[in-house]
């Protein structure tokens, strides 16, 4: 005998709650659906070209700085700048300071790579976002903003 489909919470606070997770989570999708096939276009991963945009914009980067702002683990990032670094686009620098510290810099064909490729990358996002104005894209980012660090300070609880 099957049971009877269970119903979804009904009080107002809990249903949008789901509803907003459900629709930011289709909405991130369908935007991440057009970067990645540019990215992969490229001839490049996801994590290699966070990377390289990273150090493209910011500079040379701890590891470790580099490993918080793009998302991965250290392992991760230590296999994708092996990567990157076989293909002659980033290399490891020594941190004066710390002997146990490394940078990861890129080079100068890495420089031409991404300085090639990121407009064309920047404008699929633009495309991909273009279903809201310019006021709305603000007013979203403030919000998300807010719903992320509110998100980030609270304890989490596996109920």
């Amino acid at each position: 005998m099957e049971s009877p489909p269970v119903r979804p919470p009904a009080d107002p606070p809990t249903a949008t709650a789901l509803k907003l997770f459900v629709v930011l989570n289709r909405a991130l999708a369908a935007v991440q659906a057009h970067a990645l096939a540019d990215i992969e276009s490229q001839g490049l991963t996801e994590g290699e070209f966070a990377i390289l945009e990273a150090l493209y914009h910011k500079g040379p980067l701890l590891l470790g700085d580099l490993q918080r702002r793009i998302l991965v683990s250290s392992g991760g990032t230590t296999f994708l700048v092996d990567r990157l670094e076989k293909r002659g686009l980033v290399e490891r620098q020594l941190c004066p300071s710390d002997r146990r510290a490394r940078y990861a810099v890129l080079t100068a064909e890495g420089t031409a790579l991404i300085g090639h490729i990121f407009p064309a990358h920047a404008e699929s996002i633009r495309r991909a976002m273009s279903g809201l104005g310019l006021a709305d894209q603000r007013a979203a980012i403030t919000l998300l903003k807010t719903l992320g660090t509110e998100a980030e300070a609270l304890p989490i609880e596996a109920l």
